[in-house]
This record gives C-alpha cells, structure tokens and sequence, in this order.
C-alpha cells in the first residue's frame, strides 16, 4: 500500500510566506497578496460553452468578486470563522476559513460579457460561452471549361 501525501498548494505558499517573513519581516506581507484557502472548482466543456463550478459553502453572494475576461475567471472572497456557541468546545475542525483567490486560464477565448452566473446552495455556477469564429463560407470551385453564367458575371463574353 502507497501513503501519499497531500500537498496543499496554499500551504507551501504560506511556508514560504513565513521564510520571507523571517528575513525581510513585514514587507513580504505588503508583496505577496494573501490565501488562507482555495475552493474546489470543476470546469466543463459542453461544446458551445464552458461551466464552471465552484463550490462556495458559507460564503455568501456579496461577498464574491468574480472577474471575467476573454481567456481567464477570477474569484476572490472570504469565509468567516464561524461562531461557536457559548459553552461548546471545538474538537475537530476540516473547514478553511479567511481570505481566498482563485484564477482560472481558460483553454479557449469566451464571450466575457455574456456570462451567466447562479449562486444556489453554495454552489457558483457560471455559463461562459465560447466565441463564436467567423463562419468560413463554401464555394465550390468547378474545373471543367467556364459556363456561360460564370463569364458573364466576370463581364467577359464567351462562345457557347
């Protein structure tokens, strides 16, 4: 049986945070903006458009940033730490708390302001359709001897 273990990418990032922190002291913190967390995400390709989930328990719509551009989504926010009530003791906690980012590349170019988003039971939808490319148009190309139609939308009299 393999153990592996699970790299948290804002972990790493924290540590080297705290490095820099140690050397410099709080410049690093002016620098390097800050997340404490990262929300799952799941991006679709249904052809035409692109769906992207993203699943935001506990955070609620205004205080979502989402930016949209051509090639890539941006969402940014925060979870507050929940409250516990008076008397109870906290044991076990899975869930992050604090500021999150998150940039998404898009692997081909959207219609940034035709995007649809839906926010239900912590779950961001948003619809982004693709671009549409110009339509190529078809002429077929005869090889035989000119018609008569064909020269005479050139302006050229021929013999039939």
């Amino acid at each position: 049986m393999i153990i592996r273990r699970y790299l948290d990418p804002m972990s790493e990032i924290n540590a080297i945070r705290r490095q820099i922190n140690d050397v410099f002291g709080d410049l690093a913190a002016e620098v390097l903006p800050r997340a404490d967390w990262a929300p799952a995400m799941r991006l679709l390709d249904h052809g035409d458009h692109f769906l992207l989930l993203a699943h935001l328990v506990g955070i609620e719509p205004d205080e979502l940033d989402v930016q949209v551009t051509a090639d890539t989504i941006s969402l940014s926010g925060q979870r507050p730490e929940l409250e516990l009530p008076e008397g109870a003791k906290l044991l076990y906690d899975d869930v992050r708390y604090g500021h999150f980012q998150r940039v998404i590349n898009l692997p081909e170019p959207i219609q940034n302001s035709q995007v649809a988003a839906q926010f239900e039971q912590g779950v961001l939808t948003l619809t982004l359709p693709k671009v549409v490319e110009a339509q190529t148009k078809v002429v077929k190309i005869s090889l035989g001897k000119p018609t008569l139609e064909a020269s005479q939308a050139d302006g050229e009299p021929t013999e039939a």
